[in-house]
């Protein structure tokens, strides 16, 4: 059997060569941005946390009117 046009050394090196260009153009945030950007997020995932546990008290209330 012949090799594999895709396990050859030189497609390997092209790919790896490839791949470091791409990562060359990957703009990283800053340490400033990235915290004040991880906050934000954890602001928001505490707000809608609160507001999907006020949906369900406010559910479970109605329900306990209907039903009991």
């Amino acid at each position: 059997m012949s090799k594999n046009k895709e396990t050859s050394p030189a497609l390997k090196r092209s790919w790896f060569q490839e791949l470091k260009a791409e990562f060359a153009k990957i703009v990283w945030p800053t340490k400033d941005s990235l915290a004040k950007q991880s906050v934000v997020v954890f602001i928001v995932a505490v707000i809608l946390g609160c507001l999907i546990k006020g949906v369900d008290v406010l559910l479970e209330f109605g329900l306990n009117q209907i039903i009991g």
